[in-house]
């Protein structure tokens, strides 16, 4: 139970499992959907931040300061929510959504332009001078939008992400072998399901519900019914296309740790994971061996993997 302040209301969080798992890593919080970590984290960081942070990724202009916010008591649209996540996987810049690309007139001019960069080197003279034109060496934009959060930090939250696809919640599409990442979540009652996911360049939100709220069946969440839909989607886009990774900044380097306990093991540890982390971050300690591996002759150097642009 949560005593949230004078005047708010008890609040008391709980896992959907209704169970407890005791301390565990962020990566593994977010990957398994664990409600309780949420409401602990927004706790230790303090709602003002958060309400900032809502603000200015565009999800609520005014977030109640309520620690149950923290688990999406909120409201937000399905734009919104996905233009967060592209602002993710893009490096942490600015994303405004539009309906609209452009504007022509009759004689193909533009009137008007969503994208608002400017690129000398795509115009050409004459009639239809303000067109683009494709050339054979690929232009330079310059890119005014805002850096909401550093690309390293957008990074992080990128890779535990991709974990949810891998090893949580929206593990049943892993077998489409895409570099996909994402969130799965689920209303009270089982009311709505909602999954918003990313491949490096395609964001997509996927909402399920009635426009009457009603529940959409006792064990239906935003795993059963919304992933799939963002799997047949994701998968008839990206038909035919190269799969590339996530673009990872420079500086990060990506070390395995203990799922369990976020301590430095050696890669072929039964609990490794891979973790991201920033410059000045990285753990200390000693790394945890497996007995009888040869692994042990590896240099400490061979266990990271250096960032690349």
């Amino acid at each position: 139970v949560v005593d949230q302040g004078p005047g708010k209301p008890k609040w008391k969080p709980a896992n959907y499992t209704r169970r407890f798992y005791g301390p565990s890593i962020m990566r593994v919080g977010i990957e398994k959907s664990r409600n309780l970590m949420t409401a602990r984290l927004a706790m230790n960081l303090g709602m003002d931040e958060i309400q900032g942070y809502a603000r200015k990724f565009g999800l609520n202009d005014n977030l109640p300061p309520l620690l149950s916010m923290s688990l999406g008591a909120g409201e937000t649209t399905l734009l919104r929510l996905t233009a967060a996540y592209g602002m993710l996987v893009n490096g942490g810049k600015k994303i405004t959504p539009s309906l609209i690309d452009r504007v022509q007139d009759r004689y193909g001019a533009t009137i008007y332009r969503h994208d608002g960069r400017n690129c000398d080197a795509c115009r050409i003279e004459g009639p239809w001078q303000g067109q683009d034109i494709p050339v054979l060496d690929i232009p330079v934009l310059d890119d005014p939008r805002e850096q909401l959060t550093s690309p390293a930090s957008a990074f992080q939250m990128v890779s535990m992400l991709e974990g949810v696809i891998k090893r949580g919640t929206g593990r049943r599409i892993d077998a489409l072998d895409l570099t996909l990442a994402g969130k799965t979540g689920t209303t009270n009652d089982n009311t709505n399901g909602w999954f918003i996911g990313f491949t490096p360049d395609l964001a997509v939100g996927v909402f399920v519900g009635y426009d009457t709220p009603r529940q959409l069946g006792k064990r239906e969440t935003g795993s059963t019914v919304a992933v799939p839909i963002f799997g047949d989607f994701v998968a008839a886009a990206q038909a035919g296309k190269p799969v590339i990774p996530f673009r990872r900044p420079g500086g990060v380097t990506i070390i395995p740790v203990n799922a369990e306990t976020g301590e430095r093991v050696m890669p072929n540890h039964e609990k490794a994971i891979f973790e991201v982390f920033k410059p000045g971050q990285r753990p200390g300690g000693a790394l945890i061996d497996v007995p009888g591996s040869d692994a042990r002759a590896a240099s400490e150097e061979e266990l990271v993997i250096p960032g690349l642009f």
